[in-house]
């Protein structure tokens, strides 16, 4: 019988590994200035400490390891949990471009960073596209009339 495939929680370096990740990715998103309108969206949460933590539990389970976000929350639903927060391309984009980022600064392996940012970008892609508090103040957007320019 083949040995089963590693499971990238185990590639990442399991609990130990995805911590650095985390760790290294809210570090971006607290210190570089194309970030801030990441950062500026997790202090109106619960902050970028309480991030920490959870984005730890939930990518533990999200990558094949013990599911401690679901263990605490009943639930992992990336939609459901970003239900709150107004997601917009921009965010969305950034959040991307920091986690890509963090893998590089944590030293992760391309071909785990690739298998890796291939999931967390459909997740990312899948929050944007549902949220809705950006889908609310879109359709307001569009039902106010827009004045005309006198040119």
């Amino acid at each position: 019988m083949p040995p089963h495939p590693a499971s990238v929680y185990q590639l990442l370096g399991g609990e130990d590994g995805i911590s650095r990740l985390v760790d290294v990715f809210y570090d971006i998103v607290e210190q570089d200035p194309a970030a801030a309108p990441l950062h500026a969206l997790h202090l109106d949460g619960h902050g970028v400490a309480h991030s920490r933590v959870e984005q730890t539990r939930f990518l533990m389970g999200f990558f094949g390891g013990p599911r401690l976000y679901v263990e605490f929350h009943g639930h992992s639903d990336v939609r459901a949990i970003h239900a709150h927060v107004p997601i917009t391309g921009e965010t969305r984009d950034i959040w991307i471009r920091s986690m890509n980022l963090a893998f590089d600064r944590a030293g992760i392996a391309a071909d785990v960073k690739e298998k890796a940012m291939s999931a967390l970008t459909k997740a990312a892609q899948l929050v944007h596209d549902v949220n809705p508090l950006r889908l609310a103040a879109e359709d307001a957007a569009a039902t106010i009339p827009r004045q005309r320019s006198g040119c």
